[in-house]
This record gives C-alpha cells, sequence and structure tokens, in this order.
C-alpha cells in the first residue's frame, strides 16, 4: 500500500468504523455482506476501473485503496493520477484486481469518499483559479462533524490553505466574544494576557481595526466588506498584520474581493457546500 497520512487523522481507524457502519457490525442479522455472500462465489476474482464522468481536482485516491486493502490484503492497486491532480471526463483513476466480493463490499465506501473529497478539492480549484493569483484562499471549520481532517485534507489538494483546525490552535475573536468583553480592544487584550500565540479578531467596521491592532491582534478578519470597504481596510492596516476577506464570497465575487489587496480570502462553502464529482468503478469477471 501507498504510504499515506493525514496529521491528525487515523486512516485505519476511519476505514474500520466506514465499513462496519456499512456491514452493520454488531445488528442483528449484520456483519456481513448480505448481497455478494449469497450471489458471488467466494473465490472469483474481478478486475475494476475506478473513473471519472467529470473534469475534476483528485483526492481521496489512497484513502479509497485502504478500503479494498482491508477486505483483501492481496488485492492489486494501481492508483494512476496524483492527489490533486487535474483530470478530463473520461480519466483513469484506479486500476484493481483482486477477490470479487472484497470488491463489491469496499466499492460504495471507497466512492463515497473520493467523491466527496474530489468534489471539494474541484471546487476549491475553481475558487483557486477565480482569484487569479491574488491573496490566498483559506477554508474554515464548516465541516461535516468527524470528517474535518479529511475534507481540510481535499481543500489543501484543491489549492487552499487550512484556516484553524479548530477551536485550539488559535483564538478567533467574533462579534459574540466582543459583545461580551465589551469592544475588540478589550477582547484581544484579555486572549494576549492569557498567553494565546495566534489571536484573529474579527472587525465588521473600519473604526475597530486600530484598536484591535493596539491590543495586540495578529491576524484581521475584515467580516462581510465588499471591495471597496477593503481596500480602505487594507490602506488603514498598512501591512502591520495579515488580512482575512470573509462573508459574501461566491464565484462570481471572489476575484474583485481577492484583488482588494487582502492576505486571504476564506470561504465555507468549499466544504460546506461542494457537490460530489461524479466517478464510476466498473468490474470485469476474471
Amino acid at each position: 500500500m501507498s504510504t499515506f497520512a493525514i496529521p491528525g487523522f487515523d486512516l485505519a481507524a476511519f476505514v474500520d468504523a466506514t465499513l462496519a457502519e456499512d456491514l452493520g457490525m454488531g445488528l442483528p442479522g449484520g456483519g456481513r455482506d448480505v448481497t455478494s455472500e449469497s450471489v458471488i462465489e467466494a473465490d472469483a476474482r474481478f478486475s475494476g476501473m475506478m473513473d471519472s464522468r467529470d473534469a475534476i481536482t483528485v483526492a481521496g485516491l489512497p484513502i479509497a485503496e485502504a478500503f479494498f486493502r482491508k477486505l483483501d490484503p492481496a488485492m492489486e492497486i494501481e492508483i494512476l493520477v496524483e492527489e490533486g491532480a487535474r483530470v478530463d471526463p473520461g480519466a483513469k483513476l484506479m486500476r484493481l484486481t483482486g477477490n470479487a466480493r472484497a470488491m463489491l463490499t469496499g466499492e460504495r465506501s471507497a466512492l463515497n469518499t473520493v467523491q466527496h473529497l474530489s468534489g471539494i478539492a474541484t471546487m476549491t480549484r475553481a475558487y483557486v483559479d477565480a482569484m487569479a493569483g491574488h491573496a490566498a484562499l483559506l477554508d474554515t471549520r464548516k465541516t461535516i462533524p468527524g470528517l474535518r481532517h479529511l475534507e481540510k485534507y481535499a481543500t489543501r489538494m484543491g489549492g487552499a490553505r487550512n484556516h484553524r483546525m479548530g477551536l485550539w490552535d488559535a483564538a478567533m475573536i467574533k462579534d459574540n466574544h466582543v459583545l461580551v468583553a465589551g469592544g475588540v480592544g478589550p477582547a484581544v487584550a484579555r486572549a494576549r494576557a492569557a498567553g494565546v500565540a495566534q489571536i484573529i479578531c474579527e472587525v465588521d467596521h473600519l473604526d475597530q481595526i486600530e484598536p484591535a491592532i493596539a491590543a495586540g491582534a495578529h491576524h484581521l478578519l475584515l467580516d462581510n466588506m465588499g471591495p471597496d470597504m477593503l481596500r480602505e481596510a487594507v490602506a488603514l492596516v498598512a501591512g502591520r498584520v495579515p488580512t482575512e476577506a470573509s462573508g459574501g464570497v461566491n464565484l462570481s465575487t471572489i476575484g474583485a474581493i481577492a484583488a482588494s489587496g487582502v492576505t486571504y480570502v476564506s470561504v465555507g462553502r468549499l466544504t460546506q457546500s461542494a457537490p460530489a464529482a461524479d466517478i464510476g468503478l466498473d468490474f470485469t469477471p476474471l
């Protein structure tokens, strides 16, 4: 099996849990693929080809490989394209040869994973292209519970950078924190006093910029500002800290937003709204 790892993600546990869900492990009558067991001979062998029906950016093939190897460790598997590659419709992604029951049992888990992650990577790549080299694209924490590491991996394959991985690796001071703390200055000052190493402060108005920076914010999130206001904000910041545009960003607006001079643009829909890629897996009996 190819060497594959995502920091913070337990691939073996993910494969085990996903297959257990599909096989109904622990449920009355569960623990087996009743269709394949009843229809396919135990020693039957298939060859298989996974291909894309769409133009996509590929993500998740090593994870698909892990599903099949869990069910048939001797399966011959060849991954035909690199992660993050752009491919045309009809592109061949993975070739398999091995036990037919194992292929049929693992098929849906493997395809679901590659379709979902490639869908995220494909949408991400479209946003990166629309930015035309201005700024860097960030993802968000708007991920499906339990899939954050996978989904953020997919955005990286599409050309984005990861924002916070969770609540632990940076402070994100937003409007509700500011409301309780009594202003952006006091909120940032409290985070600094607590020794937080990375403090991101959301600002909704231009007059919040100076207090946030003066209190020690390391990064400003410029929330729901149009391109003109973003340019004004960038001028006020004058390079003292990175700036991030967020809110109201879609494919039709991101070009102008990115060109405003901000350091980053964050987009929640990368993980929240990406459609699954159309990817198939066809088998041939041997």
